[in-house]
């Protein structure tokens, strides 16, 4: 008898025991629930886009700097964030991809297996290049969507990833309706543990999230403040803009992405973006309803848009269709570059020269312009004095000094032997002699001294070299 009371005092302390430690589970996973947890400091930002898209400009905003250095390849960042009601802060990292296609690669160093489901993913175009907003848009989304397939993500963590991300579509409320349960958007979320097929069934619009990536993306059009220079210079208007628009809601509905059209020169949507991204990143309170009114200020929160709604832009567009191809509609100006060429300039033969020299100087035809000629003039042109017909190396002497000039000029010709110009003295000399180099030069020197003593004497300021002055050593 005593053994069995003791054997039965045994189990009711082993009892005891297992309930204080169920007691703890309990009150434990209650406080890790409905606490204050801390901002976890694995978050993180991942922005891609084309180049001079805004994407550095944009993350200085968030960060609350002004100066902003451009850097190359994968760069990173963080912004500071704190929470004044659970008095903490952290730092959410911020990795910003190259626009060149050549750093794909580096995508591995910021989205990887462990990363995956802490990362939320914004795709940035600018308004300054309108007619590629569409394009840049499902070029990055195709390349997000590829470097997904290479990771070694667990089958489940990428299906509950697809599950959230739906759950938190059809979980929005409009700011304002949470306590009126008759607001068209309070929708009851279904459980996550049925079956597929009735989790993506009627609950999700027409064309919503029918590109389920598994991650929270942001879609931010960037320097909306050009749109002013769109509507000046390129002649767009409101029906362009919705055009725009409705294409960019489209795709971020297939997505499951919000949009912002923001300007950092203006200052429009940045601290609204800052306070949206803490929103969907740590939970933090957001109480900004959609903005559809101001066409460069434009916000739509993940779950508040569907295809009725987009169609309310088709009712402006008149000279465009909404199914038309948006580069149709949207058309890249052409751009005319300047080309600046060096013109090239050929040196003209030296005795073709001569000749052509000779025959202005004295009263000769002027040989055709060919091509490659040089356009300067003789600096002999001034020579006074009626012309004298050079009849081979027999000039005709005059006062003005032409027949010693005539010679100079021949001696010059008759330099290189079987040149044109030789040939063509000879040609003309017939059987006559050329005349001798020696006393050419002689009687040229002698003539040119001449000339200038005669320009030393008072009264005699035009002579007959029309007052160009030669220099006997030239000779």
């Amino acid at each position: 008898m005593p053994p069995s009371v003791e054997k039965s005092s045994d189990t009711n302390v082993t009892g005891n025991e297992e309930d204080k430690k169920n007691l703890w589970s309990q009150i434990l996973n209650d406080v890790q629930k409905h606490g204050n947890p801390k901002l976890s400091p694995h978050k993180q930002i991942l922005v891609l886009g084309d180049n001079e898209s805004g994407k550095t400009t944009m993350v200085a905003k968030l960060q609350g700097i002004e100066n902003s250095s451009k850097g190359s390849g994968l760069e990173y960042a963080y912004i500071d964030v704190r929470d004044d009601y659970r008095d903490d802060h952290t730092r959410l990292s911020v990795w910003v991809l190259d626009g060149d296609p050549a750093h794909s690669d580096l995508l591995k160093f910021a989205l990887n297996e462990e990363t995956f489901q802490e990362t939320l993913v914004i795709l940035t175009v600018a308004m300054t290049t309108p007619w590629g907003i569409l394009e840049q848009l499902q070029h990055w989304a195709s390349v997000l969507a590829d470097h997904l397939d290479k990771l070694k993500l667990d089958v489940d963590l990428r299906q509950s990833r697809r599950h959230h991300i739906i759950k938190m579509w059809l979980d929005y409320v409009e700011p304002g309706d949470e306590l009126d349960p008759a607001s068209p958007m309070k929708r009851s979320s279904r459980n996550l543990g049925e079956e597929d097929e009735e989790f993506y069934g009627s609950p999700l619009a027409e064309g919503t999230l029918t590109n389920n990536l598994g991650l929270d993306i942001v879609v931010v059009v960037t320097k909306t403040d050009y749109i002013q220079n769109l509507e000046k210079d390129h002649d767009y208007r409101d029906e362009h803009l919705d055009f725009m628009q409705q294409w960019i809601r489209r795709f971020c509905l297939q997505y499951g992405a919000a949009l912002f059209y923001t300007s950092a020169k203006e200052d429009k949507n940045c601290d609204l973006l800052y306070k949206y991204l803490t929103h969907r990143v740590y939970g933090f309170p957001f109480h900004t309803p959609a903005l559809v009114v101001e066409k460069d200020a434009v916000f739509i929160p993940a779950g508040w848009d569907n295809m009725k709604k987009i169609s309310i832009l088709h009712e402006n567009m008149h000279s465009c269709k909404p199914e038309d191809y948006y580069r149709d509609v949207i058309v890249q100006p052409a751009t005319r570059k300047t080309i600046n060429r060096e013109t090239e300039i050929l040196a003209e033969d030296e005795q073709a020269f001569l000749t052509r020299q000779q025959q202005i100087s004295f009263g000769g035809s002027l040989p055709s312009a060919r091509l490659g000629e040089s356009p300067i003039r003789p600096s002999v042109a001034g020579i006074q004095g009626s012309p004298r017909k050079l009849d081979g190396s027999k000039v005709v002497a005059s006062p003005g000094g032409e027949g010693v000039l005539a010679n100079f000029f021949n001696s010059l010709l008759l330099k290189k032997t079987g040149s044109p110009a030789a040939m063509m003295g000879a040609k003309s000399s017939g059987s006559e002699s050329l005349p001798d180099k020696v006393t050419m030069r002689t009687d040229a020197a002698a003539e040119l001294d001449r000339i200038a003593r005669g320009a030393k004497k008072p009264g005699s300021g035009s002579s007959g070299t029309g007052g160009i002055d030669f220099n006997a050593s030239d000779c």
